[in-house]
C-alpha cells in the first residue's frame, strides 16, 4: 500500500503497532512516526523507550499529543508513510482537555479524506471487554468506538489485529 489510509486496531498487547511499523517500513516511502503519548509517569516513558527501540533510526518522530489534523496536514505527501500511534492517546489527551470530541473526530476524518500518501492509524478496541465501573470509563469507552467507527468508515482499509495477526475487515491486504 503506496497511498491511502489504514486504520489498525486490536486490543492491548495485541500486536497492533508492530504491524502497523512493519506496513510503513516495507512501503518503501519516507517514514513518520507521529507520536500521541505524553509520557506522564515512569511506566509510560518505559513503553515509549521501547517503541523508540523497536523501530530504530530510519524513522523521522514527530510528537504531538493534541494537534493531530494539522501535524497530518502538514506532513502528508506523496513520499510519505505516517504512522500515528495512538488514536487511543490522542483522544484521552482531548478528553482530559475538554476538547469537543465531535468536532474534533469530524477534523480528523476531514483531513484523512484528503490526505496525499499513506496514513497508518492504530487505535484501540476498548468495547470488547468489560464495562468499565466509573462513568469517565464508560464515557472513554463510548468516545473510543465513536472515533474508531468514523475513522473506520473513512479510511480505505481496516485490520483488526489479534495476537499478532491481521484480519481485514475493510479492503484487502
Amino acid at each position: 500500500m503506496k497511498s491511502g489510509t489504514l486504520l489498525v486496531i486490536g486490543g492491548a498487547r495485541s500486536g497492533k503497532s508492530a504491524y502497523a511499523e512493519q506496513l510503513v517500513a516495507k512501503s518503501g516511502l519516507e517514514q513518520l512516526y507521529l507520536a500521541t503519548a505524553r509520557a506522564g509517569d515512569a511506566e509510560m516513558e518505559e513503553r515509549i523507550a521501547h517503541h523508540r527501540a523497536r523501530r530504530g533510526p530510519a524513522w523521522r518522530v514527530l510528537e504531538e499529543p493534541d494537534g493531530l489534523e494539522a501535524a497530518l496536514a502538514k506532513n502528508a505527501g506523496a513520499e510519505c508513510a505516517i504512522l500515528v500511534d495512538c488514536l487511543t492517546l490522542w483522544l484521552s489527551n482531548l478528553m482530559l482537555a475538554g476538547a469537543d470530541l465531535t468536532e474534533r473526530t469530524e477534523r480528523l476524518c476531514r483531513t484523512l479524506a484528503i490526505l496525499p500518501g499513506l496514513a497508518v492509524l492504530v487505535s484501540n478496541e476498548v468495547g470488547m471487554g468489560l464495562v468499565p465501573d466509573n462513568r469517565l470509563g464508560r464515557d472513554f469507552r463510548d468516545a473510543q468506538g465513536r472515533l474508531n467507527q468514523a475513522v473506520a468508515a473513512t479510511a480505505d482499509k481496516v485490520a483488526f489485529v489479534a495476537a499478532g495477526l491481521p484480519f481485514y475487515l475493510k479492503g484487502a491486504p
